[in-house]
């Protein structure tokens, strides 16, 4: 699975590397900004993308109305990762266009599996 992480958090940014690199079966590119994912699905595709909703510069719900114009982000399910988890929020969140959404702080154990659920999720 080629997967997508857009987040500004260097920390979050180095969790999610481990968590990815400890499935063994991801191929993960990473960006630290909203802009950078639009730049990177100018040019290759990805299986689905991971968004940090509250990021300095373009936001998550910018960032994907931008992807959404590119090359390989025009159907690429999107997945959300917020700190912000009450349910209006998720279904605001989900309005957007994503897929799903996964609350922060998130298990690195288990984010592959919550990920691959959300895809095989029979509304996707």
């Amino acid at each position: 699975m080629r997967i997508l992480h857009v987040e500004d958090d260097p920390d979050v940014l180095e969790i999610a590397a481990l968590a990815f690199e400890f499935a063994g079966e991801v191929e993960l590119r990473q960006c630290a900004s909203g802009q950078d994912a639009v730049d990177v699905l100018k040019g290759e595709g990805f299986d689905v993308v991971l968004l940090d909703v509250m990021m300095n510069g373009m936001d998550g719900p910018s960032t994907l109305r931008e992807l959404r114009q590119t090359k390989y982000g025009a159907e690429l399910p999107a997945i959300f990762m917020t700190g912000r988890a009450r349910e209006a929020e998720i279904q605001e969140l989900l309005g957007e266009g994503a897929v799903g959404v996964i609350t922060k702080p998130f298990d690195p154990v288990t984010l592959v599996d919550e990920i691959k659920s959300i895809l095989a999720s029979p509304a996707n």
